[in-house]
């Protein structure tokens, strides 16, 4: 048996496997989960000409950008939607954590994102 520590999604799992005795049949599909697929590059994503802005817009929640609702240079208010991502089938908006002016979007609709990555930036 072999134990080995799997990282999902942020949460930990202790993953115990054990190895087939060969017996020359074919062999069993394995008990454990299939191995994630690793990780593409994003995608090109829409950028400001100039530097990033200071206030980060981060996703809350893993899924998959469903619709970019602001563009840069558009001033947003505290609680305006900046993008709205798609997680199990929900649309969950992302806001503005406080009044400014887009700097950057840094993701395009359909691209997968994490717990915390970066979707935009304020000035």
């Amino acid at each position: 048996m072999k134990n080995y520590t799997i990282t999902v999604n942020g949460n930990v799992y202790d993953v115990v496997v054990e190895e087939g005795a060969s017996t020359g049949a074919p062999a069993a599909a394995p008990k454990a989960a299939p191995k994630a697929a690793p990780k593409a590059a994003p995608a090109a994503a829409p950028k400001a000409a100039g530097a990033a802005g200071s206030i980060k817009v981060e996703a809350g929640a893993a899924g998959k950008v469903f619709k970019v609702e602001a563009s840069v240079g558009q001033a947003l208010k505290a609680g305006d939607p900046v993008v709205i991502l798609e997680a199990m089938k929900m649309e969950i908006p992302v806001v503005a954590p406080s009044d400014g002016t887009v700097a950057s979007i840094d993701v395009a609709v359909g691209d997968p994102v994490e717990a915390g990555a970066l979707l935009a930036t304020l000035n």
